[in-house]
């Protein structure tokens, strides 16, 4: 069956999307839990241990506070408080932390660093599986056993002001509930005014025992403006005064009630210097956590600085604190001070009630552990305790049972963070058959992908489909049989839950048909290469054919890349690998140009024809005569080219000086955005253009920026898009006066800032309207088939749509990224591919490694910290889930957007035929696959990993995400290549 290059590309990115799919629900394994169910209802705590069974000790202790508030502040880094920030804006927080009385931690979170498994680890105090940093956009119901759920259990009334995300998570255990949007980031000031406007009321009221409170109004700024910003102190101003309001209410509640109460000022994650938080940096994982309490005795002069503590350790203590059983997945350890001024029975009973939970968890998860060192330092704690205990009820009050006391005291403890460490390494639990299969199903994809280059890349752009040959059919019989055969031994044999198993049979037995057939045509595709070998080693052509330098740049940039993508600092630096490549690639460039322009094309390798065939599917028509169906006619600023040495004038002396003007681009490009690790903390031009002192100078760019994108894209554009681009590049700029990032010339100091909704609506209507138009344009252009202009205008009033609104979504310090990014295609179209009559191989990879060195341009990095999330919320008064996540995908993926539709504006304006295309989109397809297959093998050995979740973890996201924008390109690259055959 012969079928299309693009047709047969875009099918098998398709399927390769399937298989990463299916690899990444294995990888991202369930967290350490606990099997036993949560039931808990009936089930008695551990009894102290005793020699004899002599103690009496046998019920949970009581509770140690009366009522718990706690006070959640999104995105509370630790330097915030603790900081100068602190001092200057948080006195009374500042003076609870040095002189009253509170202990003070930096609470360490784990990756990743997002709101929903933060809170998760906070009330659980499990590690949540990196995957919940995609369900953290609509959390599910936790059942996994937690503070909250042992709470309710035992009548506690819980009341909660804040993030819905506890809403979601803890839908049934509030008796009061009142929750805000938690996406919607371009609020900072109501989101915490519908948390604070419930204080007073309910400070006032005692029919509650837990109050929680979620601000999220700072962690909205740092999205907005990053943590510089001068809304900062004033946020947290705000948040001093509503924990010193809450404070005083429960110091004056405690003259009437026996026990004291306990706040607990905390934050779920930290912030980065950008601003976001996701990754595992230092400021994106240290938090703040202060415990106020009068139970907390404090001598005169006593300072106490903050000592280094697990998020994780919140959840065993505010069990403890409440009278509560630890939750059965806790991995953490208790605060020892808030226990340690109480007596020396008392401390010793909590010790061991938490160390008897972290048993129980690593026998349930591990197998050996009675071999595990910590299970050991268990044993020998509860011997030396029950030892203790016998000498205390037996009346002994020597110095010596004191010091047994001590010394029992610091084996649990040591105990503790022997058994937490120990189920921390546990946490990586991966469904191997899962990830097998999916990386079977990407390898035989990019197999078929490399094996079908030579025949898809002809000048027909076609190939015969390798479908199994009669050698084969009877393999292609037994192959599913097989499959089948192997998938029941796998899912009746496996000790844990794999995805595979767990689905219908129907679905799992078509998955096997899927792989056996594409392995069937991986042999069929390797017989007739050998058959084919045979046929030319019997009658060699006569070819004096050799690889260009840039054949061979391709080649080794493309093996270079996928080899460091198994290391984790080039993963870290991965932006610097883009930028050698593309420099490398200006140099290679003008070392062609300078070999045409002064020795002539004489020079230039020859290429060898396949069976009469153009490879390259290039060629330049004879004069006088009309291109075949398998001719790529360049342009020569109308219909032929000249040859780079014929050019004379200006023009000549622009195509000389084109590579250096890009490379002039790329470094100035550079020192916008630091990004990877290394030199992320450095200062950059954005942080300057972004700070309050330089809104004029950021004004005055992206003004200019502005006037540069509309001159580079209205060129071709109707008038109507042509006066559409220019109101909707106007309505930009009004829309970041509004919010306050831009001055108008007339303006000082913008005082009336808002939330812009009316202006980045004001845009959202020319830029569907410039999309409406290129679509009627393209749709008029299947009716009249020999209407070519038609067309292309088409093709690029979509792009410039897609310009308008990238213009829109893009911080403004990053719009001369936009307009330079215009610029350098302007320039490589006109006096490069043009001149020097590229092959669409190499244009595709072209656009390709310049989107990838654009999206690390704009700020990107590999860490889930410099996703913008504010993009998904321009023009938006509330949160909408779909129309947030595309906007933020698209903002996150501008460059690798903008130049795979630009690819397609060139190839199908500068083409006579859909050859051209059909040779893109195959070789779009193979070069995104290339990368994504190698890192999925790297990741899959490097599972162990130290950084396995700080670096591999989110890249492979990255990648995932990456390969599903690449298959909607291929299918976009297959429609126009239909619509040009049609034509």
């Amino acid at each position: 069956m012969r079928l299309g290059s693009g047709t047969f590309a875009a099918c098998c990115v398709v399927i390769e999307v399937l298989g990463v799919a299916l690899f990444l629900r294995g990888f991202f394994p369930a967290p350490v839990c606990s099997f036993s169910g949560t039931e808990h209802q009936t089930e008695s705590p551990a009894p102290e241990p005793s020699a004899g069974a002599i103690s009496n000790w046998t019920k949970l202790p009581p509770p140690l506070f009366g009522k718990v508030v706690i006070m959640l502040i999104d995105a509370l880094r630790d330097d915030f408080v603790f900081g100068s920030k602190g001092v200057k804006f948080m006195p009374y927080t500042t003076y609870l932390v040095e002189k009253g009385s509170s202990h003070s931690f930096v609470a360490e979170a784990k990756p990743p660093t997002v709101t929903m498994p933060r809170i998760k680890a906070l009330m659980t105090g499990s590690l949540p599986g990196f995957i919940d940093v995609v369900r953290n956009l609509n959390a599910p119901a936790l059942l996994e056993d937690n503070v909250l759920a042992r709470a309710k259990a035992a009548g506690r009334r819980i009341v909660f002001y804040g993030d819905e995300t506890w809403g979601k998570l803890f839908p049934k255990h509030f008796v009061e509930y009142d929750g805000t949007t938690s996406f919607f980031v371009s609020d900072y000031t109501e989101v915490d005014d519908n948390v604070t406007r419930h204080l007073d009321k309910v400070l006032k009221r005692r029919d509650w025992d837990v109050l929680i409170l979620h601000y999220l109004g700072l962690d909205h700024i740092g999205h907005i403006s990053g943590p510089k910003s001068p809304l900062i102190g004033r946020k947290l101003s705000e948040m001093d005064s509503v924990l010193m309001k809450i404070h005083t209410s429960l110091l004056s509640e405690e003259r009437e009630t026996l026990l004291p109460n306990l706040l607990v000022l905390c934050g779920d994650h930290g912030m980065s210097e950008a601003g976001g938080h996701g990754a595992s940096s230092v400021q994106e994982v240290n938090t703040a956590l202060i415990l106020i309490s009068s139970a907390f005795e404090r001598k005169p002069g006593d300072i106490r600085r903050p000592k280094y503590i697990q998020q994780t350790d919140l959840a065993a203590t505010l069990s403890i604190g409440l009278g509560l059983p630890i939750p059965k997945s806790n991995i953490g350890s208790l605060i020892f001070p808030v226990v340690e001024g109480k007596p020396m029975r008392e401390q010793l009973r909590f010790l061991h009630l938490n160390t008897v939970q972290l048993s129980k968890l690593l026998q349930e998860n591990v197998p050996s552990y009675k071999k595990e060192p910590a299970f050991e330092q268990f044993k020998v704690s509860e011997r030396l305790h029950g030892t203790w205990v016998r000498l205390y009820l037996e009346g002994n009050s020597s110095e010596a049972l004191s010091n047994l006391g001590s010394k029992v005291r610091r084996q649990y403890l040591d105990a503790l963070r022997a058994l937490s460490l120990s189920l921390s390494r546990q946490a990586a639990q991966y469904d191997i058959y899962s990830m097998a299969v999916g990386t079977v199903l990407v390898l035989e994809v990019l197999v078929l992908l490399l094996l079908s280059g030579p025949q898809a890349l002809s000048g027909k752009a076609e190939l015969d489909v390798p479908l199994p040959s009669p050698a084969f059919s009877l393999l292609c019989y037994l192959l599913p049989l097989g499959l089948a055969a192997l998938h029941v031994t796998v899912c009746t044999s496996a000790g844990g839950a794999c995805y595979l198993c767990s689905l219908p049979w129907l679905t799992a037995g078509g998955l096997m048909v899927l792989v056996s057939t594409l392995l069937c045509a991986v042999l069929s595709a390797l017989t007739g290469m050998f058959a084919g070998g045979k046929r030319l080693s019997k009658n060699p052509p006569q070819c004096n054919s050799r690889w260009s330098e840039l054949d061979l740049l391709i080649l080794l940039g493309t093996v270079g890349h996928m080899l460091s993508l198994g290391a984790s600092s080039f993963i870290e630096e991965e932006p610097q690998t883009w930028y050698f490549l593309v420099n490398t690639l200006c140099l290679a460039l003008c070392h062609e140009i300078y070999r045409n322009c002064f020795l002539g094309d004489d020079c230039a390798p020859q290429r060898c024809p396949h069976a009469g065939e153009d490879f390259d599917g290039v060629a330049v028509a004879p004069q006088g005569k009309s291109p075949g169906p398998d001719v790529w006619e360049l342009d020569r600023a109308s219909k032929h080219p000249s040859p780079v040495g014929a050019l004379r004038g200006p023009e000549r002396w622009m195509v000389l000086a084109s590579p250096w003007l890009i490379l002039t681009c790329c470094r100035l490009l550079r020192s916008l955005n630091q990004t990877g690790v290394q030199w992320a903390h450095r200062p950059d031009l954005g942080h300057w253009l972004t700070s309050s002192d330089h809104k004029a100078e950021l004004s005055v760019l992206a003004a200019v920026s502005l006037i540069m994108i509309f001159v580079l894209v209205q060129k071709r554009c109707s008038l109507a898009s042509k006066v559409a681009m220019a109101f909707g590049l106007l309505g930009i700029y009004c829309y970041r006066v509004a919010i306050g990032n831009l001055l108008f010339p007339w303006q000082q100091n913008n005082k009336d800032i808002s939330k812009g909704i009316t202006e980045a609506r004001f845009v959202y209507v020319f830029v569907l309207g410039i999309l409406f138009t290129g679509t009627k344009g393209l749709l008029k252009s299947q009716i009249t088939a020999d209407d070519f202009t038609v067309k292309t205008v088409g093709l690029w009033e979509i792009y410039s749509g897609l310009v308008l609104l990238a213009a829109l979504l893009l911080r403004p310090h990053n719009l001369p990224v936009l307009a330079l990014s215009l610029v350098i295609q302007t320039i490589m179209t006109q006096f490069i591919w043009r001149p020097l009559r590229h092959d669409a191989a190499e244009v595709t990879v072209m656009h390709y490694w310049f989107g990838q060195a654009f999206f690390y341009f704009q700020g990107n990095s590999n860490s889930i910290a410099t996703v913008d999330i504010s993009a998904g919320f321009v023009g938006l008064d509330a949160y909408v889930e779909i129309p947030a996540m595309l906007l933020t995908t698209f903002a996150t993926y501008t460059g690798p957007v903008l130049w795979a539709s630009h690819l397609v504006n060139f190839l199908t304006s500068e083409a006579s035929s859909g050859s051209a295309l059909s040779h893109a989109c195959f070789c779009y397809a193979l070069i995104c696959s290339i990368p994504v297959c190698a890192y999925i093998i790297f990741v899959t050995s490097l599972r162990y990993h130290l950084f396995i979740w700080s670096v591999f973890s989110p890249k492979l996201l990255y990648e995932g995400m990456h390969l599903l924008i690449t298959a909607a390109v291929c299918v976009f690259f297959t429609a126009m290549d239909q619509t040009n055959t049609k034509s």
